[in-house]
């Protein structure tokens, strides 16, 4: 019989949760593997309500989440925070996805106690390190520490050969967040936030540190600005709950009557406002890979993406920070329906749904030779 595997999958912001959780459903199905769910809670509600959803229930919880951590604070936290549940938990293998703090402090510490690691999304570049911050570095330092790279597309894998990481060692699967949407959008879900039918909606998320101060209030600048061009939308923005986001869409855009500021939604109630949007406008990385998959063209609130494979199939825009060009690259797409179609076309160079599936039978071959290989060793 083949011995179970004991597979750590540690998680801490609503992202990682959203696309661990089809890794980890993929896993627990799996006779051989012994699946266990860390979470560091580096974003506390926000996490809790994506494992709600996906009904996964955490075997440790650090709830390491300050009110404004900063970055070093929270480091120093996460890694003997890790180290002694790592130390409690015995795990043969680790899982970590993307590009946080936690994922890099998860890399570090299964590096630190020689368990092999798997980074879920890797090879995701920008080839600027502070671009974004810090999330290029943190996938760089959990891209040179991993065993397994399971990279989202063949620009990825590419992205880590460059890197001199072994050809052997990365897997092309697709992107998990496709796994999770396609679960989660197959379903009509509340969205609970009263919105005009009459209206075209705009959905609208932001809150990347780079673009905190200046880049942020001309975003918050070209969003009232459309508002007031365009009588016919309705703008939705679900505000991050950093402060250094939250006053300051509360200083420039409450009060218009069009423009709806509420607290994050839930993912399934964030998947049924794309599902509504019109178009949407986002610096979030996971956002540039949903809507096209749901067919909403989507301006991208930054000067670089680690994921131009949507710019390339013209499904997504870069638009940067600059107040003039946002509302010059949204308004053609509300007042040009050519323009609009050509985006809107639901072309999704990410993924299929079955990339969890992929990451599961990869480990399972993986495993399995190290185990013959070593019972060999011993005959």
């Amino acid at each position: 019989m083949e011995r179970r595997k004991r597979i750590l999958c540690v998680i801490g912001t609503r992202p990682e949760g959203i696309k661990m959780a089809p890794v980890i459903q993929a896993l627990q199905r799996e006779a051989w593997a012994e699946v266990a769910v860390l979470s560091t809670a580096q974003h506390r509600d926000l996490l809790d309500q994506v494992l709600r959803l996906f009904d996964i229930s955490p075997d440790a919880d650090l709830d390491l989440m300050r009110e404004d951590q900063d970055l070093a604070a929270l480091t120093a936290r996460l890694i003997p925070a890790l180290d002694a549940k790592f130390a409690q938990l015995s795990p043969e293998v680790v899982l970590a996805q993307g590009d946080t703090t936690t994922v890099m402090a998860t890399a570090l510490v299964a590096f630190y106690r020689r368990i092999p690691f798997g980074h879920v999304e890797a090879g995701l570049r920008t080839h600027a390190l502070d671009n974004p911050f810090p999330e290029e570095m943190n996938r760089l330092v959990a891209g040179h520490l991993a065993r397994w790279h399971f990279a989202p597309t063949v620009r990825a894998r590419r992205n880590l050969l460059r890197e001199g990481i072994a050809d052997d060692a990365i897997h092309v699967v697709g992107n998990t967040v496709i796994d999770a949407l396609l679960q989660v959008a197959a379903k009509t879900q509340a969205l609970h936030v009263p919105l005009d039918p009459h209206k075209r909606l705009v959905l609208v998320t932001a809150h990347r540190r780079e673009n905190f101060g200046e880049p942020f209030r001309a975003i918050c600048r070209a969003i009232r600005a459309l508002a007031e061009r365009h009588a016919d939308i309705e703008v939705l923005y679900p505000v991050h709950p950093n402060p250094n986001v939250r006053r300051v869409a509360a200083e420039l855009l409450c009060g218009h009557p069009r423009i709806k500021l509420c607290a994050p939604l839930d993912y399934a109630a964030f998947v049924e406002a794309q599902k509504r949007a019109y178009l949407i406008l986002t610096d979030s990385g996971g956002v540039q890979e949903e809507a096209p998959a749901l067919g909403k063209p989507v301006l991208v609130l930054r000067t670089e993406t680690e994921r131009p494979e949507a710019i390339e199939a013209g499904v997504a825009r870069l638009v940067g920070t600059r107040e003039e060009h946002i509302v010059r690259e949204a308004s053609l797409l509300l007042d040009d329906p050519a323009a609009y179609r050509a985006m809107a076309r639901g072309a999704s160079p990410y993924g299929d749904g079955a990339s969890a599936q992929r990451i599961a039978r990869i480990l399972r071959r993986a495993l399995h030779r190290e185990d013959t290989g070593s019972l060999a060793a011993v005959r």
